[in-house]
């Protein structure tokens, strides 16, 4: 078993107000961090990983084939590989939560 702390991982600013963090990685999926500053945009991108993931406190606005989904404190979601998706938070509040990718995603165009 391995652990893994947040505390023991550098964030990096992967753009302007989303601030990222690699976390545990297994054979099949990997763990990553996010922080998300009100008004802050991930621009729409895909990757062949498989998403999935949570929101601890926040909401974001994800959007996903021209649709808007608002994804709120305490739900979870799931990005299907290679679907371009972008996300935002309108919010007045910082966004937190967790992603998780399969297969790993390890080599991140940001770090």
């Amino acid at each position: 078993m391995e652990k893994d702390s947040l505390s023991d991982h550098e964030t990096t600013e992967a753009v302007d107000g989303v601030h990222l963090a690699q976390l545990a990685a297994g054979e099949e999926m990997s763990v990553q961090h996010f922080h998300i500053e009100p008004g802050a945009t991930v621009p729409e991108h895909s990757h062949e990983h498989e998403q999935t993931g949570f929101i601890h406190s926040g909401a974001l606005t994800f959007v996903v084939d021209g649709e808007e989904i608002v994804i709120r404190e305490g739900d979870s979601y799931a990005i299907p590989g290679d679907e371009p998706h972008s996300a935002k938070n309108e919010g007045d509040e910082p966004v937190r939560g967790i992603d998780i990718f399969s297969p790993p995603r390890l080599d991140v165009p940001w770090k």
